[in-house]
């Protein structure tokens, strides 16, 4: 009885974990004082793959509306930016932010995608 319940309880806990990484959805933010909508002047696509993103750092202007995207090229990603409204980002999802603060952001994956997990890291310097 006891191995039926464990095995049940494996299934219920991959089954709730296979549907909270698959979730995606596109949303749209804006981040800074802006108001009103915003002509996007710029898209930044991240692709993140194990256990890597593509680029070090990416770079946009300050004030300007920018299009974040994160693509996975292997794996299941998401990304957090420490320091700004962005608190996620998954794969396939795009946001317009606007940031009004020069400075250098550091995020990295919020998704645990193996071994190399922890090295995954960049940064969105805002000139």
């Amino acid at each position: 009885m006891f191995r039926i319940t464990w095995v049940f309880g494996i299934i219920v806990a991959y089954v709730i974990l296979l549907t909270a990484c698959g979730a995606s959805k596109n949303e749209e933010v804006q981040s800074g004082s802006g108001e009103g909508s915003e002509t996007i002047a710029n898209e930044v696509v991240i692709t993140a793959k194990n256990w890597e993103f593509d680029k070090a750092e990416y770079r946009i202007k300050k004030g300007e509306a920018v299009k974040l995207t994160l693509e996975s090229g292997s794996g299941v990603h998401g990304i957090a930016f420490e320091d700004l409204e962005i608190k996620e980002l998954r794969s396939g999802d795009s946001k317009v932010v606007t940031i009004n603060e020069a400075g250098t952001y550091e995020f990295s994956c919020n998704i645990m995608c193996g071994s190399g997990h922890a090295n995954m890291k960049a940064k969105l310097i805002v000139e």
